[in-house]
């Protein structure tokens, strides 16, 4: 009979050889349960599961070499249990918390995320903020024609300020919505580090005029007199031949602007500065070329005549907002109600109520069966649940609300 530390040692190495079958089984088995499930595995069907897979590797051990489980005691298989039951126990537990520390859900979007580096996020106004810095030169976009040399100064000397607390996917994505609506880019493509600094390739606008061309309009250029404040958009009527052609036609572009004039001289100390994105030109008045929008038959009679008269046609006024602003300058207020029951506007007309002189103010439109009616009669009728606009006093309007809703 072998002595007691060796029948310990032999339990200790039996229930290594046995056990790591079962312990890789016991982790496995608590790292997917509780990843799907969300569940921790009970610890009795480990201990089960356990033992029968140990008891199924010792037998087939036992087979090989049946000296392992010869022994007058049972110290060795005692001690190879519980070297069985402790491992199998231990990798249960380290699957199972393996498992509640990495997420549930994952990406390919989550796992390649870049963020931008703390040391460049500011906070103004309690929020954070980031200023992206153009390095290096505007690069172009194959197949596109080359950027001006002004869009690509305003584009490196840019302050370019957003939000901190986003990706830089999405900063990238924005950048470039920024940059292609300000400079009118036919395409832009951007690259953001995490400290901050884009590199920015591009593409020229393409298409400026035409863009701005209605569709079936031809764009002809004439030499007229300009009246000052012309701008793109305008509608111009142009007298030729003395007056017996007549073209109406939509400016599609001035040549003489404002801006022009008010652009400050070169200077060598502000080389480097800035430049803003262009704004929409006006004309400054006198003689000048225009670029009108025409209909293709009225092409021929701009282009063989000289211009008579240049004339701007009025777009007119809506006198519904006149006549609100005159009446808030004069202290008025409005308000929409809707009629109550049993009321004093309840089935009966506006004229038998004298709402004007009985609350001092004027009803202006009644919405009544569905239909509208604006600046309703004496014999308009009203009944419960109809809405009524009123104008008035601020206490006036108060006071009728009071009694009619």
């Amino acid at each position: 009979m072998a002595s007691l530390p060796v029948e310990v040692v032999y339990g200790l190495y039996f229930g290594i050889l046995t056990g790591l079958v079962p312990a890789a089984v016991a982790w496995l088995l608590g790292f997917g349960f509780r990843y799907v499930t969300g569940v921790t595995v009970p610890g009795l069907a480990v201990v089960v599961l356990s033992v029968a897979i140990a008891g199924a590797s010792g037998g087939l051990m036992a087979l090989a070499d049946p000296s392992i489980t010869q022994s007058d005691n049972q110290v060795r298989l005692t001690v190879a249990l519980l070297v069985v039951l402790m491992g199998a126990l231990y990798a249960h537990n380290r699957g199972d918390a393996f498992a509640n520390d990495i997420p549930r859900k994952m990406s390919l979007r989550k796992l390649t995320e870049r963020s931008l580096s703390t040391d460049v996020v500011e906070l103004v106004g309690g929020r954070g903020q980031v200023s992206v810095t153009v390095t290096g030169e505007v690069g172009d976009i194959e197949g596109y024609p080359p950027v001006p040399l002004d869009i690509r100064t305003g584009i490196r000397n840019g302050e370019w300020t957003f939000p901190a607390d986003i990706p830089l996917v999405e900063l990238e994505s924005r950048f470039a919505d920024r940059l292609q609506n300000e400079f009118d880019l036919a395409a832009v493509e951007v690259r953001i580090d995490e400290r901050a600094r884009a590199t920015v390739t591009a593409a020229a606008p393409v298409g400026g005029l035409s863009k701005r061309l209605p569709a079936g309009k031809r764009a002809v250029s004439v030499t007229a007199l300009v009246p000052t404040g012309l701008a793109q958009g305008d509608e111009v009527v142009v007298v030729t031949d003395g007056g017996t052609e007549t073209v109406t036609a939509t400016v599609a572009s001035v040549e003489s602007v404002v801006e022009a004039l008010s652009e400050p001289e070169d200077d060598e100390d502000d080389a480097d500065a800035p430049k803003a994105a262009p704004r929409a030109p006006t004309a400054v008045g006198g003689e000048g070329r225009v670029t009108l929008a025409v209909d293709r038959g009225e092409v021929e009679p701009l282009l063989g005549s000289d211009v008579d008269r240049f004339v701007v046609a009025s777009r007119g006024v809506r006198r519904e907002f006149e006549l609100v602003s005159l009446l808030r300058r004069a202290g008025k207020r409005f308000s929409r109600l809707s009629v109550g029951a049993d009321g004093p506007l309840d089935g009966v007309t506006l004229g038998k109520v004298g709402v004007r002189d009985a609350y001092g103010v004027a009803v202006l439109a009644v919405r009544h069966g569905g239909n509208w009616t604006i600046a309703p009669r004496g014999d308009q009728a009203v009944s419960a649940g109809d809405t009524v606009y009123a104008v008035g006093s601020r206490s006036d309007l108060t006071r009728f609300e009071e009694v009619v809703a």
